[in-house]
């Protein structure tokens, strides 16, 4: 039940709030006073949009937020605000913020609109079918047939894209395999040519190495000429002989004592492996692959690491090519078995649809007697059948469209070649007066001038109906008319205001002698809309 509502800063909307009763809670007010207002801020912050330029011109955001009691007893808070400049909305669920996803899943427990909106959908077809599987009742044969219906859609769309990715193959297949072909005669490998530019360059550093190394040692040994270590042990002998004949030279030879051994460790380092050799490379086979892999990459297009993707992209490509087949069987088994799991289903949906709709036409055909129609009149449910799924006879759906006959005398018909307003209005009256029962969740019903196109004596009994179905949940009822206002436990007036040159909406409860005045107005006013008004609250 809805307990309480206040909305603040939408459109003409300061600030309003209302607390609502149980029964019947009754809007009522001029045309264009701002009650569609109120609706839409309910809307809204059960899961709704609202566009920004619904915010108070001059203000910063709007908000609706209220207060539902659930069939626990426990109370849900609801808050929702829109920013006039990001138009971004933020929703709290008691006080916590929650997505709009959430307050939509709680919808139906919360509020079930009924407008003139909803009798142009009564005559959808599609509406139609929904009525009858709402009042069927099986949520569970529902869920598995579109569960089905999903996977084999999902079908459908993998044959389609296998079929495609094969025709857009098949023209390449050629150059497909010709590339294959001249990657596998090289068969490079990750990282390869890397690897023999290190060993090329290596080789290279070798050569260089070695012809320094021979370099060294013909100065160091000498070649046609003589060599430093000789030169270097004539040269000590010589100034030994003078250090013999002249005390001054003897210090000359401790630089002897460093220099040669150095030196001759040189030589002997140089001679035992000083000098690299090229790891058993092979310098012309190294130069022979990178000319092979330079020679591919220029074919291709491609560096090597490309060239090593297009090798698995063209294996699995040329695998998926001669698959293919084998795959489209395999869906195609899987397909047949889901069908044929979908025929049995069927099989129980549609009998099932049957009987509801046996049902259903009797509960409607009471109701719509109650509600000023002939006893003659009749409902009738029919059936087409439409193959769920193309090419497969067996999974024929049926679905229900609704005839009626509400005079006696007329042939049944379609409800949009026959039905007024003011019939469609007590048709979808009806229609909630049964479902509503059947739900499972208690929620507030709000009915939007449902009342339209109906008058005279007929409205009396729609305004026994709706009072009827106040006895058992909370009504909001939005109407024109006084004779269905004056049984209201609760009357609001809507009413619009200008005020130093701004407009505003209000809405006020009415009682004592307002409601009769308000009465008096929706009569027509003058002395008869007070007689009408006197009569009607004494009842």
């Amino acid at each position: 039940m809805l307990e309480y509502l206040r909305i603040q800063d939408l459109a003409l909307i300061e600030n309003m709030e209302l607390e609502f009763g149980p029964g019947v809670n009754v809007l009522s007010g001029e045309t264009g006073a701002g009650k569609s207002f109120i609706l839409k801020a309910l809307n809204f912050l059960t899961g709704d949009r609202l566009e920004t330029d619904l915010v108070r011109p001059g203000k910063e955001k709007a908000s609706a937020e209220a207060v539902f009691i659930m069939p626990d007893g426990a109370e849900m808070h609801i808050r929702r605000e829109l920013a006039a400049e990001s138009g971004r909305s933020r929703l709290f669920i008691n006080d916590r913020l929650s997505s709009q996803e959430s307050v939509r899943e709680l919808r139906p427990a919360l509020i079930l609109h009924t407008s003139q909106q909803g009798q142009q959908k009564l005559l959808l077809p599609a509406f139609q079918s929904k009525i009858l599987d709402d009042y069927m009742n099986r949520p569970d044969l529902l869920e598995q047939r579109d569960a089905m219906l999903n996977r084999l859609a999902e079908f459908s769309l993998r044959r389609a894209n296998l079929q495609q990715r094969f025709a857009a193959l098949e023209e390449k297949r050629d150059l497909l395999e010709f590339q294959r072909q001249e990657i596998d005669k090289i068969n490079p490998k990750e990282g390869e040519e890397e690897e023999l530019e290190a060993q090329r360059l290596e080789l290279r550093n070798a050569d260089a190495r070695n012809e320094a190394a021979e370099q060294a040692l013909a100065v160091l040994h000498g070649g046609e000429q003589t060599g430093i270590l000789d030169q270097l042990a004539l040269l000590e002998r010589a100034v030994r002989r003078l250090a013999r004949l002249e005390d001054s030279f003897a210090a000359d030879l401790d630089m002897f004592t460093g220099v040669y051994p150095a030196l001759s460790d040189l030589a002997a380092r140089l001679r035992k492996g000083g000098v690299k050799k090229n790891a058993g490379f092979n310098a012309e086979a190294i130069e022979a692959r990178l000319f092979a892999i330079a020679q591919l990459k220029r074919k291709l297009r491609r560096n090597l690491p490309e060239i090593l993707a297009l090798r698995d992209e063209l294996n699995e490509n040329l695998a998926f090519l001669d698959g293919c087949a084998l795959d489209l069987k395999q869906l195609s088994r899987e397909e047949s078995e889901l069908c044929a799991e979908l025929a049995k289903l069927l099989h129980k949906l549609n009998p099932a649809r049957r009987e509801a709709a046996g049902a259903l036409k009797i509960a409607l055909e009471a109701e719509l007697r109650k509600l000023g129609f002939s006893e003659a009149v009749q409902v009738d449910f029919t059936f087409d059948g439409k193959e769920l799924y193309p090419g497969r006879s067996d999974s024929v759906e049926e679905k229900a469209h609704i005839f009626w006959k509400p005079n006696p005398g007329q042939a049944a018909q379609p409800l949009d070649k026959i039905a007024s307003g003011g019939e469609l209005s007590r048709f979808l009256l009806a229609l909630v007066s049964i479902l509503y029962r059947r739900m499972r969740e208690a929620p507030t019903l709000i009915f939007d001038e449902v009342d339209a196109g109906v008058g005279g004596m007929t409205l009396n009994k729609v305004a026994d109906k709706l009072y009827e179905l106040g006895t058992e949940r909370q009504l909001i009822l939005i109407t024109h008319w006084p004779n269905l206002a004056a049984r209201a436990g609760r009357h609001f007036v809507v009413r619009k205001e200008v005020l130093a040159g701004d407009t505003f909406t209000r809405c006020v409860r009415l009682e004592g002698p307002a409601v009769a005045e308000e009465l008096a107005r929706m009569g027509g006013g003058g002395a008869q809309g007070r007689i009408l008004a006197k009569e009607l609250l004494q009842h």
